[in-house]
């Protein structure tokens, strides 16, 4: 298959750090490959400790010493308004970059980017009314002043899913809250962080609030563990997810978690299947699959799974798989031959369990090169099945059958993972009413809405604290009592 014209990325050369470009201590280079074509796209520097030490004093003096803390939020609002008109700016290179380093169609990146923006804007605005000192009073009639303060340096450490927008929610909210910085996006999708950094640069933030050092596992690992570092944000993989806690643990420093999923959507027995279907056709299978929240167990009920089964596999046969750079592409490749791999060892996991495969299964014809894999779905599939319980992150989706509302929901809850769920009923206080009882962070009703300016994040094994709206604040703030005698 013809590969449409790439834009050539510029590789960066050196690090963000103190508010200025420093070149590299260490020697040791990363490469981006292209999940379309295979090609190598780019090698660039990668941060040793002696890079990241540096980074975390820029941002230990910045916040210890510097002004960005003690400014009154208005000020900093002003500054995040202006980082927000600059990502504005360049939303066409931020979905190009996520277009070209993840496979996602650059039909559906184009219109995600604004969430970068948005989320800026949002903390600008929410700090110049946000309550961070509430007066109160003692019982026997003395002041009592609640402030709520900074939390110090933050280590903000995202995947390669979706770079900027997971990157944002927390640079956003943690700047917003007087927070310093230091970004480690993914080794394998760097590029719009850098775009961040320049426009933080361009706002003429204070030198050393935002920090970037692109680095791997071993760099992730000596950055959580620094003693510089206060809080540790991090957007992952449950089992890292776990290991960051562990390490944070040793010395109590704060951590925040938005880790795996394994989302139901369940249908109730009066909803429309064709209402339904375009939002499962976008989220049961976001950008491959490689989606925290995609919805990748659907519950429907026994007398109807005939009914949808023919709507929606009819719907996922016809999903144009392609070059993420053609307009008309509705699914791209898998962002790396080890998702690949991954996501083929669960469809033969799922065969050998009995599953069947009800579409999809295999890799698509005419695509000699890139990380494809067919839009899969499982039937005849049982709740402890291995494609049931784990995280797949790739476009491989099952239905489960349930007799009445009570099966639903213990099938819904059979799951280490509790992170986002949708409901589909004509009745939307019985929706409410089911939603109440899965154990979910998220819940949509006949939808999937995910909105920045609300709080996002897990139960269970799906994480700790929240990002998004004001809880998203809150996740970069310590409160302090000051009692007057």
């Amino acid at each position: 298959m013809n590969m449409m014209v790439k834009p050539t990325p510029r590789a960066p050369e050196r690090f963000f750090i103190g508010g200025r470009w420093v070149e590299p201590i260490s020697r040791q280079t990363l490469k981006v490959v292209s999940p379309s074509t295979e090609e190598l796209l780019i090698t660039y520097p990668e941060a040793g400790p002696a890079d990241i030490d540096r980074a975390v004093a820029s941002a230990r003096d910045a916040f210890d010493n510097g002004p960005w803390p003690r400014m009154a939020p208005s000020e900093r609002a002003g500054y995040l308004r202006r980082v927000a008109a600059l990502l504005t700016e360049r939303l066409d290179d931020i979905a190009t970059a996520w277009t070209l380093q993840v496979g996602a169609p650059i039909s559906l990146t184009k219109k995600l980017v604004g969430q970068n923006p948005t989320l800026f804007s949002y903390y600008a605005d929410l700090i110049e009314k946000y309550p961070f000192v509430d007066e109160r009073k003692r019982d026997d009639g003395g002041r009592v002043r609640v402030a709520k303060e900074p939390v110090g340096v933050c280590a903000a450490i995202t995947p390669w899913n979706a770079p900027l927008v997971l990157l944002s929610y927390k640079i956003a909210a943690g700047l917003a809250a007087g927070c310093t910085m230091v970004a480690k996006p993914s080794p394998e999708t760097p590029l719009e962080a850098y775009i961040l950094a320049e426009c933080i640069e361009r706002a003429g933030l204070p030198q050393g609030v935002f920090n970037i050092v692109p680095a791997g596992r071993e760099g992730g690992d000596y950055l959580v563990r620094h003693k510089g570092v206060d809080k540790v944000a991090f957007t992952g993989s449950t089992g890292a997810g776990k290991h960051i806690a562990q390490v944070c643990a040793e010395r109590l420093a704060r951590v925040s978690l938005e880790l795996g999923g394994k989302s139901p959507a369940i249908l109730l027995d009066d909803a429309d299947f064709k209402a339904a279907l375009p939002s499962l056709m976008v989220y049961t299978m976001p950008i491959t699959g490689q989606v925290c929240f995609s919805l990748t167990r659907i519950l429907v009920p026994e007398h109807r799974e005939k009914e949808f089964l023919d709507l929606y596999l009819g719907a996922v046969s016809g999903i144009k798989v392609g070059d993420p750079f053609d307009p008309a592409t509705q699914m791209g490749p898998l962002t790396m031959a080890r998702q690949r791999a991954r996501v083929e060892g669960y469809i033969a996991a799922g065969r050998a369990e009995g599953a069947r495969i009800a579409c999809g299964g295999g890799r698509p014809r005419g695509f000699d090169k890139g990380f494809f894999v067919e839009p899969t779905v499982f039937t005849d599939v049982t709740p402890h099945m291995k494609i049931v319980q784990e995280e797949i992150f790739g476009p491989v989706v099952s239905v489960l059958t349930y007799r009445d509302d009570e099966e639903a929901v213990a099938k819904a809850n059979n799951s280490q993972y509790g992170l986002n769920a949708s409901i589909y009923s004509a009745d939307p206080e019985r929706a409410y009413g089911m939603a109440r009882r899965v154990r979910s962070g998220t819940v949509t009703i006949n939808g999937v809405i995910i909105d920045p300016k609300h709080p996002f994040g897990g139960f269970k094994q799906s994480g700790m604290g929240r990002e998004g709206g004001p809880e998203g604040l809150e996740n970069y703030i310590e409160t302090k009592t000051i009692q007057y005698a």
